[in-house]
């Protein structure tokens, strides 16, 4: 799926496996924060203040890193303050490119038919993945930060003054270290677990990766069934994270990637849980599944060679939950 390597683009992209065939992912590299009065955050350079219309956000559909961004932007009631590409939803020899197509939304900065020229206008000799999200600023015309961990966090406070929700925190200061703890497991084990499970290259890193995802999926179901939300009474960055991983999980994960011990259905308070999130006002309109299934399938030859979508499965998402009725052991 191609790379950046000096600042020129190569289609072939070398191995992600380490010798014991487990799937390894990279860092990403651009790491500066937006800020409130532009002062540095917790990595890169300062000089980023936040400002409506500064600042561009590139994402895919399918992908559920950039997908976390979206859900921020809907919710902190940031599109008016902060514009939006879309690019195709197959990746291949060339990356992500704007192919037109009806939902992808072009670039107005570069007019790029890449995103690797977005990468490349920020580092003439950058090397490395060209992924998304990408958090472009229009007056410096540079790449702020490719993170979605990180964006998401500048998206729930940077720009409160301009936001239409600026009392939505879903990084309260008391649950942030629970916050953090909640997100690194989920992280390694879950988020990047399904894609563990996918891309590995032996049955030794596949057995791994898979019996880990589904430890911490029956550890989940279980925290559930004691409080609503992952941490504390509420709705906060750790639910959003993963849930972009649960909304992908029974029409990809657990097909394409071999993640099928049980489905996501089979589990009732994560099924529930699901279902709220996805019924948040203003979370559905993130959501394009078709772009979801048609990427990971069509994209990915060295899983699905044939390129061939499955037609199920058939979810509803609008059931109604019964979060709310439940009664929790505090």
């Amino acid at each position: 799926m191609g790379v950046m390597i000096d600042g020129v683009w190569h289609t072939v992209e070398p191995a992600r496996n380490d010798a014991d065939g487990k799937f390894n992912n990279p860092d990403t590299a651009f790491r500066s924060w937006i800020t409130a009065d532009g002062s540095p955050g917790p990595t890169g350079d300062g000089g980023f203040k936040a400002a409506p219309g500064r600042y561009h956000l590139y994402i895919c559909h399918a992908c559920p890193w950039a997908h976390r961004t979206m859900i921020y932007r809907a919710l902190k009631g940031l599109e008016d303050a902060i514009s939006v590409s879309v690019v195709h939803w197959y990746k291949g020899d060339d990356g992500w490119t704007f192919k037109p197509d009806d939902e992808v939304v072009p670039d107005p900065v570069l007019g790029a038919a890449y995103l690797h020229q977005i990468y490349k206008a920020a580092d003439a000799n950058f090397t490395g993945r060209v992924s998304v999200p990408v958090l472009w600023d229009l007056e410096t015309g540079t790449i702020v930060n490719n993170e979605s961990s990180e964006i998401i966090r500048m998206f729930n406070s940077a720009f409160d003054a301009f936001a239409e929700h600026p009392e939505r925190d879903y990084y309260p200061a008391p649950l942030c270290d629970e916050i953090d703890a909640v997100n690194d497991r989920v992280f390694n084990t879950v988020n990047i677990g399904v894609y563990k499970s996918g891309f590995a290259r032996s049955q030794a890193a596949y057995d791994e990766a898979v019996t880990n995802l589904f430890d911490t999926l029956d550890w989940l179901e279980a925290r559930l069934s004691n409080q609503r939300y992952l941490v504390g009474d509420q709705i906060t960055e750790a639910d959003w994270r993963l849930f972009t991983t649960l909304l992908r999980f029974d029409p990809v994960y657990h097909g394409h990637f071999k993640c099928n011990i049980r489905r996501l259905i089979d589990y009732p308070n994560l099924w529930n849980y699901t279902r709220e999130l996805y019924q948040v006002p203003g979370v559905a309109s993130t959501i394009n599944n078709p772009q979801i299934k048609i990427h990971y399938y069509g994209s990915h030859e060295n899983v699905n060679p044939t390129g061939i979508v499955p037609v199920g499965p058939e979810i509803d998402f609008l059931t109604p939950h019964n979060r709310a009725d439940m009664e929790y052991v505090t």
